[in-house]
């Protein structure tokens, strides 16, 4: 054992019992965090148009302030990217975190100095939780590897911009940094392609022990070691013990990168964005993640039948149920205000908060009334895969309106196969009867012969890669959507 790991433990036992105090009185957790934000915000530009000095309570808050996303946002946020003070956080950002919008185009979001410890202290308490309640700290003592976009950053307006990942790269602890991998030099390779194959160079006779990145970019790494050797990854790297996911769903990637790795290996979820860090998975095997309640967020939530409504119920962290969908808001240290960010969450506890993300507001399937939302789709498909074996590299999923071969509409499901299942019909019909027991909609649509059962096209091996390849969107922080509805994406992958 080193002295890191050693060292680790007693700091480990800290963080944990910190973490308690917090997440046993959320109500007064929050309350703090609300007093904090709007004290700051009443220096603003944003706290005068909306009276913060007139602010008490939170009722009086959610009236004040109403939920924007970031296009309604943006009069203010283009102020700030002008590097304009006191906008909406005292001062200027530290930071910019650049991110590809899908209607927006390329977002700008900022990182000031209080909200900068959200991402960073966030991360290394994660890691710190799994050491205290797992005992294993060993990871610590080999080499490590976050594969993230590019930590080159430009200036806009005097102010430091690039990917959130890149970002935080620059603010690695020092007693991690010299375990870390890839070089810097590696790291700011642009083409993701090339600089995948430079991480292999690196890392191939390394001591990896800890592999952190979005899995289909992973899954990409792991593909591309095995290529290279002919081996699975437990023999390349046979101390490799602790993988470290988020920003997509990891279970209908999880047997494809199990089989790669050729051994199961420990997991933690985060649940990362450029707006915030907002929860981390702190009990091994338990797919909930704990809510940051003391980390620089405010969190409203909408429930999501409720988003599109005029006036939607706006609910504190103290109101919100267990199994319902809500559209998260935040508001942070960073100058985010009534921030809607797209993302929609569940609630699998209440004491303390912990909660699954279910998709995003706008990516959903409802071109019938059915409203398939990403955690149906993606439960389904993991379900399936188990009773059939299959291993799935990636997926989408478009309705088909008007079937060129005629007779009623239907889902269409575009899947990437690892290992393509021996009974397909099999695979598509417990995928379908698994939506119809989650979906009453969808359930109710295909008996009334509104629709006919989802149909699944195989793809061929690397068609997504070469997709978001030809959309400029390939690698770092990156994302297929799962659901649409229209048939862009699908057209798109169609023609390759």
């Amino acid at each position: 054992m080193s002295l890191l790991s050693a060292l680790s433990r007693p700091l480990a036992a800290l963080v944990a019992a910190q973490t308690r105090n917090w997440s046993r009185h959320p109500r007064r957790a929050q309350q703090r965090i609300f007093d904090e934000l709007v004290r700051n915000g009443r220096m603003t530009a944003f706290g005068q148009d909306h009276a913060f000095d007139t602010i008490r309570t939170y009722a009086h808050f959610s009236k004040q302030v109403p939920v924007r996303d970031y296009e309604a946002l943006r009069p203010w946020l283009d102020r700030v990217k002008a590097a304009e003070d006191h906008v909406l956080w005292p001062g200027k950002p530290l930071y910019l975190a650049k991110t590809s919008g899908t209607t927006s185009g390329a977002k700008y979001i900022p990182i000031t100095r209080a909200s900068i410890p959200n991402h960073i202290e966030s991360t290394r308490n994660a890691l710190l939780n799994y050491i205290h309640r797992t005992g294993k700290a060993r990871f610590l003592d080999g080499k490590l590897i976050f594969i993230s976009g590019s930590p080159a950053l430009d200036t806009t307006n005097g102010i430091l911009t690039g990917r959130l990942s890149g970002i935080v790269n620059h603010h690695v602890p020092a007693y991690l940094r010299r375990n870390q991998l890839p070089s810097y030099a590696t790291n700011t390779i642009e083409d993701w392609e090339v600089k995948v194959d430079a991480i292999v160079e690196e890392t191939l006779r390394a001591d990896m022990r800890f592999i952190s990145g979005i899995p289909p970019w992973v899954q990409m790494y792991f593909d591309r070691l095995t290529t290279r050797t002919g081996k699975p990854i437990k023999d390349i790297f046979p101390n490799f013990e602790l993988f470290v996911y988020g920003g997509v769903n990891y279970e209908p990637y999880r047997a494809k990168i199990e089989q790669s790795i050729g051994r199961p290996v420990d997991s933690i979820e985060l649940y990362p964005a450029s707006e915030g860090f907002i929860a981390y998975q702190d009990i091994p095997g338990d797919p909930g993640m704990l809510l940051m309640l003391n980390s620089g967020i405010f969190y409203e939530f909408i429930p999501l039948a409720e988003y599109f409504s005029p006036n939607p119920t706006r609910l504190p962290i103290w109101e919100v149920q267990p199994g319902v969908n809500y559209a998260i808001v935040l508001n942070t240290n960073a100058g985010l205000w009534g921030y809607s960010l797209g993302d929609t969450v569940r609630f699998v506890s209440t004491d303390p908060y912990r909660l699954v993300v279910t998709g995003r507001v706008k990516h959903f399937i409802s071109a019938f009334g059915e409203h398939v939302i990403a955690e149906e789709v993606e439960k389904a498909l993991a379900a399936a895969s188990r009773l059939v074996h299959a291993e799935v590299i990636e997926f989408t999923v478009a309705p088909q309106v008007s079937p060129p071969e005629g007779g009623l509409p239907y889902h269409e499901w575009f899947i990437e196969f690892g290992k393509q299942p021996e009974n397909l019909e099999k695979f598509r019909l417990a995928i379908d009867e698994s939506l119809q027991r989650q979906n009453i909609y969808y359930r109710d649509l295909i008996a009334g012969h509104i629709l006919q059962p989802l149909r699944i096209r195989p793809l061929a091996k690397d068609t997504f890669i070469t997709y978001m390849r030809n959309e400029g969107k390939l690698g770092g922080q990156n994302k297929v959507p799962r659901l649409s509805n229209d048939r862009a994406l699908v057209d798109g992958l169609a023609q390759l």
